[in-house]
């Protein structure tokens, strides 16, 4: 029996992928295992799963940033390292696949110390820091942007495009109504501030709250531990964070509000869903999503607002402007609709495995 090892994480942006790609393997026959963190999203995420056996190991988060666990997070990872080297050593997979993340650096190289074939995917136009810390260990590095080839070496990159997770497609417009209580007579706006949630887009929209349940029904996913229930009205709908239903509210929604993760607006799009984009600002990151969202917006696929011009104001109009544009950028979204590049990702790490 063929085995495969998966690892990424820290956020749902590096789990996404992973989903993607473990019902195809579970469907050929394959043992599939996943490496991460002991109490991170992609725990709760994959654990879940009935045919993937979840294995923890210590990590430490890569920061830009100063904090105090900078100095104890290596060690955290070199404990990792080991981990993960003897757990590999043991499951002895024919391949690794790793969706990048903090948590995926010490399985990579616990990987590569038993000589185990390794695949990375990068989702975003400029490859983060775990991944560019993989890269010489790696068997592959498929990308979703073109642009993003520029980053590697020839011999080792590989163009696939946006990789889709099937269930994304198969929602359910009058499920998704039914669950949230709401009508088919007044339009859907869904905000996500992805897994981890946004406290300014929170507040900006709790503030804004009455002015655009005016104009639309409201689904609001706020990030864990970011839920406010004094915050009731007709028409608006909160979540700490929606996996099973997803597919059924974008279904039924017809503008979405969205940090600019690649995965996440790769199903947008693939969805025909009309975006507003806040993507997180170089104070908060590489500036991964800046580009991501501008790549959009230069399509006409999106609206963008940059963290430091967002206020109340700004907000609610380009929310507003956005929706009367939605038919032209859905015919541009139509127009320009890309493959779903999940068989490629398949067929490429089945030829990888030793």
């Amino acid at each position: 029996m063929k085995r495969i090892v998966f690892t990424g994480g820290g956020s749902a942006g590096h789990v996404t992928v992973n989903l993607a790609l473990i019902p195809h393997f579970v469907r050929a026959g394959w043992k599939v295992d996943y490496i991460g963190s002991e109490n991170g999203i992609e725990k709760q995420l994959v654990q879940a799963l009935p045919d993937v056996t979840y294995h923890s190991i210590s990590t430490g988060k890569l920061r830009r940033y100063f904090d105090w666990n900078n100095f104890k997070d290596p060690f955290k990872v070199v404990k990792g390292v080991f981990q993960a080297q003897r757990l590999i050593r043991r499951l002895k997979p024919h391949v690794l696949f790793s969706k990048g993340g903090f948590v995926s650096v010490p399985v990579i190289f616990g990987g590569w110390m038993n000589k185990v074939p390794i695949i990375i995917h990068e989702s975003d136009i400029t490859p983060g820091l775990a991944n560019r810390l993989s890269f010489p260990f790696a068997t592959k590095v498929c990308v979703t942007f073109p642009e993003t080839l520029d980053h590697f070496q020839a011999n080792k990159a590989l163009h696939v495009g946006a990789v889709i997770r099937e269930e994304i497609t198969a929602g359910n417009g009058k499920e998704g109504l039914a669950f949230c209580g709401f009508s088919a007579s007044k339009p859907v706006l869904l905000i996500m501030g992805g897994s981890l949630g946004s406290q300014k887009i929170n507040q900006l929209v709790r503030q804004n709250l009455q002015q655009l349940l005016e104009r639309f029904q409201i689904v609001h996913i706020c990030g864990k531990g970011q839920l406010d229930s004094s915050v009731q009205a007709d028409g608006y709908r909160q979540f700490e964070y929606v996996n099973e239903r997803l597919a059924d509210l974008l279904a039924m929604t017809d503008l979405v509000v969205s940090r600019a993760g690649s995965n996440s607006i790769f199903e947008f799009l693939t969805l025909n869903k009309p975006m507003v984009l806040i993507p997180l600002s170089r104070q908060a990151s590489r500036g991964d999503q800046i580009l991501n969202a501008e790549s959009f917006r230069k399509r006409g696929y999106a609206e963008v607002i940059e963290e430091e011009q967002l206020t109340g104001e700004r907000f609610v109009q380009t929310v507003l402007s956005t929706y009367e544009q939605r038919a032209e950028m859905k015919a541009k979204m139509q127009r320009d609709q890309v493959a779903n590049g999940i068989q490629s990702m398949v067929d490429l790490i089945m030829s990888c495995a030793k």
